[in-house]
């Protein structure tokens, strides 16, 4: 089964447009738990517009005591990977987001970022970190994330998501064939961008064995209508 992991960063985007402590990002964090997730992803980005270093730091501690995987996602500079080394997650997705950027929107070129990558992924692998890669559906990209020794990579899902409603059988053309590379030597794959109730199940049946999803944006909005106890199992049945 596919993990589901809880991007809450929009949960700390309404309690900061307000100011305060409501909604608590803990107390969702939690119950995103209780009502069945398998993990919480957070980004921490610099301005902190949403997620801030210190929901990281408050989140890290709770996460001994519950049987649910801990998701970092940003860009690595120094800021990034103190808070990460210093929080100790399950898992650190590197992505390649400029400061500014609205949202994570395209993957890592790892032929001329792999200097710069390969000492980071060894870094937090030497801590104890699984590490994934946010990657586009380039063949020598993918290749290039191997030889670096990453973990996992994360397929970006955002052109998929687009494309959907228009067209399935060419939405997940290019990440199938990407998915059946990863899966011939020997790298797993998570995914996350844009996922929603409506083209989850589509894309679980042409990559059955995806490790785990990221979703925040689509499944936060959902709570609106249904509830997060009602939400969080509608993911989960899509992910069998």
């Amino acid at each position: 089964m596919t993990k589901l992991s809880v991007n809450i960063n929009k949960v700390a985007t309404i309690r900061n447009a307000r100011g305060g402590l409501s909604p608590d990002v803990l107390q969702f964090a939690k119950d995103c738990y209780e009502y069945g997730a398998d993990g919480i992803t957070v980004h921490p980005r610099p301005d902190e517009r949403h997620i801030r270093n210190k929901d990281v730091r408050d989140l890290s501690k709770i996460f001994p005591k519950l049987d649910c995987e801990f998701n970092i996602e940003g860009y690595p500079d120094e800021r990034l990977i103190n808070l990460v080394l210093e929080s100790n997650p399950t898992q650190v997705t590197l992505v390649p987001d400029p400061p500014g950027v609205l949202t994570s929107d395209s993957g890592w070129d790892t032929i001329e970022h792999y200097e710069f990558l390969k000492p980071i992924i060894s870094k937090f692998q030497e801590a104890g970190i699984r590490v994934s890669l946010f990657m586009d559906t380039d063949i020598s990209m993918l290749s290039r994330a191997k030889e670096l020794q990453t973990d996992r990579i994360e397929f970006y899902t955002g052109e998929f998501a687009k494309q959907y409603p228009l067209d399935k059988a060419y939405s997940i053309k290019h990440l199938k064939s990407a998915y059946e590379h990863c899966q011939m030597i020997g790298l797993d794959v998570n995914a996350g961008h844009d996922l929603s109730l409506d083209n989850l199940k589509f894309f679980k049946e042409n990559l059955p064995m995806t490790k785990e999803v990221s979703i925040g944006h689509a499944l936060i909005s959902d709570c609106l209508y249904f509830g997060l106890q009602n939400v969080i199992p509608m993911y989960k049945r899509l992910l069998v």
